[in-house]
């Protein structure tokens, strides 16, 4: 009969022991085996279908980003190692997951107060799941990422074993933390020189006043707009203006009292359609201009279509929010000490949107940078900050009854991280032996009409 998990009002040693009676189901040593199912699909014919429901003539450029290079194509396959993580014992110990880690998706951003905040910053595939799957992804993504940046496999394992430990001892520190002080925890160590410097050495240049610059030309009337820029970003008809900012209003409700009170001092003027990333290429993505008493005041904000984690047929029984843009938002403020103020959620077409800003002292790191010491800085970093978003919303007494004082769990990451990176490298190959004769098509014109905006999966 399978045991349930001890609330944290259990006593320590209860939690402990059922931490440590997880190694039966999934041993630490055996975390570290990477091992394909034998039932694993072709993996192209599993990630082509995972983009079932997106925006087809955006997916060339979808397949450009991940034909790149081995992480590329790992940025923009998920699905496919959801599907591998879900295919192999799991501890059941649950946290909220960000769901696609890797070292992309952290980055700097404003807090409400102004201040830079460096933490996890995208939540497209959160979900309630097993603490492992959001390590596993992130540690094979060090190996990628170092490799591209001409980094040795070596050194890659030992900034994989880094971050374990980091993760390890975060979450000992954070043990003896009340709730109240774990909730306001900021990681602010590590800060003053390295990779996250320059992180937010270059955040703190991307002002709203700078994205209006970038983004935005004068009308005919002399009124700023969207620039057209095809494919990235393009201007959309009216009808679909029409029905972004009207999606407005329902979002308006799942922001704060405060929030609106600011809201409520802008006014939007333009839409266009924007594409981000390299997993989200192909969903619907607008960005809205909106001004306060002149144009010396803008406020962007992204409308970015919401579809279901990649974790969730895994998943059944989970209880996660029936509107994915709600599931997004609430897994955000659940991990991060401090969100986007703006962050929030609606519907357009009856499709599900996240809202949030757009620019607003945002960056992210060039994995470039992820050789040598920049390498072990980084995951000493990014481990704690897994740890803090894991203990604010998993069990840090459990998830520590697991992992022990030892550094076989160390070991079996970094051990794990390589295996699959080499795995990556494999599906990499077959995605490019498969879509580069349709990469290499010519460029079509993006259509962002009425038509596309509402139409339905």
């Amino acid at each position: 009969m399978k045991r349930s998990s001890p609330t944290r009002f259990h006593p320590v040693s209860e939690r402990l022991a059922f931490g440590q009676e997880r190694r039966k189901v999934l041993s630490r040593v055996d975390l570290g085996v990477w091992k394909p199912a034998k039932s694993r699909p072709d993996p192209v014919a599993l990630l082509l279908a995972a983009e079932r429901g997106r925006l087809p003539h955006l997916l060339r450029i979808k397949h450009d980003r991940m034909v790149a290079s081995p992480f590329g194509f790992f940025r923009g396959a998920a699905p496919l190692m959801a599907w591998d993580l879900a295919h192999r014992p799991r501890t059941g110990i649950e946290v909220q997951l960000c769901g696609d880690a890797h070292v992309r998706n952290l980055g700097a951003f404003a807090a409400e107060d102004g201040h830079l905040v460096f933490d996890i910053n995208d939540f497209d595939e959160t979900t309630p799941g097993p603490f492992e799957w959001d390590l596993c992804r992130l540690a094979a993504s060090f190996v990628l990422a170092a490799r591209e940046a001409g980094d040795t496999d070596r050194s890659a394992k030992e900034a994989v074993r880094i971050l374990a430990r980091s993760y390890r001892e975060g979450l000992r520190r954070f043990l003896s933390m009340s709730v109240l002080d774990l909730m306001r925890y900021e990681i602010r160590r590590h800060l003053e020189e390295g990779p996250i410097y320059e992180v937010l050495a270059k955040a703190e240049r991307v002002t709203p006043q700078a994205s209006l610059k970038k983004l935005t030309v004068p009308d005919r009337q002399k009124e700023r707009r969207f620039v057209h820029q095809p494919p990235l970003i393009t201007r959309v008809p009216p009808a679909v203006t029409r029905q972004v900012i009207a999606a407005l209003r329902s979002y308006r409700s799942s922001i704060g009292p405060a929030r609106r009170l600011v809201l409520d001092a802008y006014r939007p003027v333009d839409v266009a359609f924007k594409i981000v990333g390299t997993g989200s290429v192909g969903t619907r993505d607008y960005v809205v201009l909106l001004f306060g008493a002149s144009e010396d005041d803008p406020l962007f904000l992204q409308v970015k279509e919401a579809l279901a984690s990649c974790y969730a047929p895994y998943l059944r029984g989970m209880k996660v929010p029936a509107h994915d843009g709600e599931r997004v938002a609430e897994g955000q403020h659940r991990m991060q000490t401090l969100s986007d103020p703006f962050l929030g959620w609606t519907t357009v077409s009856g499709r599900p949107f996240i809202v949030r800003q757009l620019s607003d002292h945002k960056a992210s790191l060039d994995p470039r940078m992820l050789r040598g010491s920049s390498l072990v800085e980084y995951a000493l970093v990014v481990g704690e900050i897994f740890a803090k978003a894991h203990a604010r919303t998993g069990d840090p007494v459990v998830l520590l009854g697991y992992l022990g004082r030892s550094e076989r769990f160390d070991d079996a990451l970094a051990r794990f991280a390589a295996a699959y990176a080499d795995q990556t490298v494999k599906d990499h190959a077959a995605f490019v032996a498969k879509v580069r004769p349709r990469s290499r098509r010519p460029a079509r014109r993006v259509k962002t009409g009425r038509k596309v905006a509402g139409s339905r999966r």
